[in-house]
């Protein structure tokens, strides 16, 4: 045993060692120093977005971005009901109440049929709606092709929340670059890490200036502190950008080694019945986490069986996200509902997908879910 298996644990190396310690000797630990404003340009350009905000967490990027686009008290948002809680969370602190749809099985994602139905109850109803959110889930871009001429008919603009899916692309085109704006987090567990942090990204100067002024305490241009708005503490450390201009470096490397991960999964379960690999086949994806979904009865086992073998092995799993319309705390909100969203959450579990896993550690973990395998054939 050489200790526990994560999930997606950060992957660090010499380089973001020798980018902080840059970043920490320069004195400069302010929320306006130059290693910010360089990560922000790196990302922009990455994205192919004109403009980037770095701020203090994805969550806090999607409050801003919220904000900028109109969220608030007297409207609604549709928001995916297969997202961390986060997505919804920042609805609600804006003062706008989250709606909920549901998803396609295939991928985990938006389910565009139902969207374009729901925003066509929700104009009947007389309800203001001031977003569309989409996840990517799983680094796996939404369908965009067909989502945001639907959201454009009517007139709402798209919030993307792709904070699993920094460097994924659909047919060449970038995650985050979609929307009206678009949202990464670098938090501990993604696909490159600040620690915590996150990003703000769009082609509109005009929106990404608003979400800079409110992420400064809405502080006014002038030499005493005046403030016309209320604003909000979201700025992004100096040091931290440091680090993630590090992992930005090395993000091509590392979506090389979560797909090369996810390719021996799908290998390893391609001849058992019953399974698949959320969103296999998705060659855009950046292969955040990979997630296997199980048809018990084809399978002779469920998901929660693989999940506890692992952990009783000192390898971490989990379900996929519960829907937020199962949550407590959105117990009885407006949903356009499927029921996939519930299977997902009933019959997958997401498996060991980070690029620090050492060849070590990945030999151990896949015999240990073969040996799973060898006992129910």
């Amino acid at each position: 045993m050489s200790g526990t298996i994560f999930l997606s644990p950060p992957d660090l190396s010499p380089l973001e060692e020798a980018y902080v310690l840059r970043a920490v000797r320069s004195g400069r630990f302010d929320p306006d120093g130059p290693e910010i404003r360089h990560f922000e340009q790196e990302v922009a350009r990455r994205v192919g977005t004109a403009h980037a905000l770095g701020v203090s967490s994805g969550t806090a990027a999607l409050h801003l971005a919220l904000l900028a686009v109109g969220a608030g008290p007297g409207t609604v948002v549709v928001v995916p009901t297969l997202t961390f809680a986060a997505t919804a969370n920042a609805v609600v602190y804006t003062g706008a109440q989250p709606v909920f749809v549901d998803c396609e099985p295939a991928s985990g994602n938006v389910d565009v049929d139902l969207l374009s139905a729901l925003l066509d109850r929700l104009r009947a109803e007389g309800e203001r709606v001031a977003a569309v959110m989409t996840v990517d889930i799983n680094g796996s871009c939404a369908d965009y092709e067909r989502l945001l001429p639907v959201c454009a008919d009517a007139g709402v603009p798209v919030v993307e929340d792709s904070a699993q899916a920094l460097g994924a692309t659909r047919r060449g085109r970038a995650a985050g670059s979609f929307g009206r704006v678009g949202v990464f987090s670098f938090s501990h567990n993604k696909i490159m890490t600040t620690s915590c942090g996150g990003m703000v990204v769009s082609d509109d100067a005009g929106l990404v200036a608003r979400c800079r002024h409110l992420s400064t305490q809405a502080r006014e241009p002038v030499p005493h502190y005046e403030h016309r708005d209320v604003g909000h503490n979201y700025r992004l450390s100096n040091v931290l950008a440091a680090l993630g201009r590090a992992q930005l470096r090395r993000l091509d490397q590392m979506i090389e080694r979560r797909r090369a991960i996810r390719e021996r999964y799908a290998k390893l379960f391609a001849a058992v019945p019953g399974t698949r690999i959320l969103g296999d086949g998705d060659s855009g994806s950046n292969c955040w986490l990979t997630s296997l979904v199980v048809d018990p009865d084809a399978a002779g086992w469920d998901a929660a069986e693989l999940g506890r073998h692992l952990a009783a092995r000192d390898v971490e799993t989990r379900p996929m996200w519960k829907p937020m319309h199962r949550q407590p705390v959105y117990a009885g909100r407006p949903a356009a509902l499927t029921g996939a969203a519930d299977r997902l959450f009933a019959t997958s579990v997401s498996l060991p997908s980070g690029s620090g896993l050492t060849n070590a550690d990945a030999d151990r973990l896949f015999a240990t879910v073969e040996e799973f395998l060898e006992g129910r054939r």
